[in-house]
């Protein structure tokens, strides 16, 4: 078992290029492209002329992060709410995989969603924290689900279990690093930057796998080739 392929999410304008990058420098990277709800207010007036010339230059490439935040203060959720429709939009004209990032709006999202053209491509809820009573009708709209290894910190422990109900040909797997860590107890591969913080390191999607597939009840290699059939059928060939 080893890497084939990762996507590599873009959040805005200011990082496109650096996305870009890192896919020219590796190859198993698969670049998206997308702004970010956090960051809605700092894009350019031809933020969509730009976003749409990226994905024209990476014809595989995907459109993320996008999404909806009630989570961070002072936040925009009409500009939001503009700017995820519109990419949306770019998404299933252009049969483009969204990746979608979604805190506290998740009954939102869903209404957006409904609301909107349906691509046959589907999209991402990454590291989904959303109730595992909303899995069924995401799923219906095209929804995959992906687990990070921040749900193995034992205060997410009823969304690690959501993710037991995931239907299995909807699952994906995830760092999201540099963000969302591990428990240090568990983490095999500690990071800190210059300043001290914790970071999560690449490498611990080996350890997600494991603990997924113990969860699952599923051997390693079973997960392994479901997660790929999964990844495939979403963002592409391998």
């Amino acid at each position: 078992i080893g890497l084939v392929r990762a996507v590599v999410a873009g959040s805005g304008e200011e990082d496109w290029l650096s996305v870009a990058d890192l896919a020219k420098q590796h190859p198993w990277v698969l670049p998206s492209f997308g702004v970010h709800p956090w960051y809605v207010h700092a894009q350019s007036a031809q933020w969509r002329e730009n976003l749409s010339e990226w994905l024209f230059r990476y014809p595989q490439a995907g459109i993320g992060e996008i999404g909806l935040d009630r989570w961070i203060p002072d936040t925009d959720v009409p500009l939001q709410v503009q700017m995820f429709r519109e990419q949306w939009d770019i998404a299933s004209l252009m049969q483009r995989a969204a990746t979608v990032h979604c805190l506290r709006a998740f009954g939102l999202l869903e209404e957006q969603i409904k609301s909107l053209p349906q691509s046959e491509r589907g999209f991402l809820l990454h590291s989904y924290g959303g109730p595992s009573e909303m899995l069924p009708s995401f799923a219906r709209l095209g929804a995959y689900f992906s687990v990070s290894p921040y749900f193995l910190h034992e205060r997410k422990a009823k969304q690690w279990a959501t993710f037991a109900q995931v239907p299995l040909e909807r699952l994906l797997i995830e760092t999201d690093a540099p963000d969302m860590w591990p428990p240090t107890e568990l983490n095999p591969y500690p990071l800190h930057d210059e300043q001290g913080k914790e970071l999560n390191h690449p490498a611990n999607i080996t350890l997600l796998y494991d603990h997924v597939a113990k969860l699952r009840g599923m051997e390693l290699q079973e997960l392994s080739e479901q997660v790929e059939a999964n990844y495939v059928r979403l963002f592409g060939a391998v």
